[in-house]
């Protein structure tokens, strides 16, 4: 569809509007009362989240030549049908949805609220990559908090193993400020060395780090990121997954779409279903559901 297309099929005035934005592709901002969001077509990246009377929340680099195949180091990508590159032999890493088109599927808006529902299911240039049948739908909507929504279902005839995680880069004034909140007593691994922890405590982002944790057996998961640069507090409660990742990579990284201070101002902390292999096959017309939601405090 058209920008004008899908202004006149699925916005509203003020409230959902589409432009051409990233890499040449479709965008949505999302706004009311309580705050906006911006979201890419390609790859359903929320590239911003701004609370009313906050700062943004979301991390994003200025990326001047961006090409469908790459992955951008900014907003909240989705890593899917799996995260890292551990789960599914041969599959660059964190799947592909996050470099692939998605359809609109649908919008809403109530006095309180602003969604849209995106979608994307198996063709031939997902089979090249992952030969099953699939359903991939995601709700982002901005009320009080931002909320993501990620269902996964099987449209095929066999079962099939994936992963799944949230990917948001949150932005901070300084990292090595900042402290992540919600991971006392959960073992992890480094991923650089493949090591096992314990960690006691608050996680205190005062080096790069690429730990994933298992979490306690809990229905839903709550963190906190702490930032006295910015005299704030992200909250984020997930359900649906088993891991998380906190990911910052230092000043050794060299990422293409960033400059070389850019580390210094964003910290990952990442639900994910499990790490690194699913924790069961998806059966025929099964679905899994990952959700978070996310908010800013302004700390006291």
């Amino acid at each position: 569809m058209t920008i004008d297309e899908l202004n006149r099929r699925y916005g509203a005035p003020g409230r959902i509007v589409f432009r051409t934005g990233f890499a040449g592709y479709p965008e949505v901002v999302l706004a009311n009362k309580f705050g906006t969001a911006e979201i890419a077509l390609l790859g359903a990246n929320v590239l911003s989240y701004r609370p009313t009377g906050h700062s943004p929340v979301i991390f994003r680099p200025e990326k001047r030549d961006y090409n469908r195949g790459e992955s951008l180091h900014g907003g909240i990508p989705v890593c899917w049908p799996q995260f890292g590159k551990l789960a599914i032999e041969g599959m660059s890493a964190h799947g592909f949805a996050r470099v692939m088109p998605f359809e609109v599927r649908g919008t809403v808006y109530s006095e309180d609220m602003t969604e849209i529902t995106l979608g994307l299911k198996s063709s031939p240039d997902t089979k090249a990559l992952w030969p099953h049948d699939f359903d991939l739908e995601y709700k982002v909507s901005v009320s009080m908090k931002l909320n993501l929504k990620l269902t996964t279902k099987n449209t095929g005839a066999e079962p099939f193993e994936f992963t799944a995680g949230f990917h948001p880069y949150f932005l901070v004034r300084e990292r090595n400020q900042v402290t992540v909140r919600g991971l006392d007593g959960c073992s992890y691994v480094d991923a650089r060395d493949m090591t096992d922890h314990v960690l006691s405590g608050d996680l205190a982002m005062s080096s790069e780090a690429d730990h994933v944790f298992t979490l306690k057996v809990e229905p839903k998961h709550e963190f906190a990121l702490l930032d006295p640069g910015l005299r704030r507090a992200v909250a984020m409660v997930s359900t649906g997954g088993g891991s998380a990742v906190v990911w910052n990579p230092g000043p050794v990284a060299k990422l293409s779409d960033c400059s070389d201070d850019d580390w210094r101002r964003f910290v990952c902390v990442e639900p994910v279903t499990a790490w690194p292999k699913a924790v069961a096959p998806l059966a025929p017309g099964e679905s899994h559901v990952l959700m978070a939601a996310i908010q800013s405090t302004a700390e006291e």
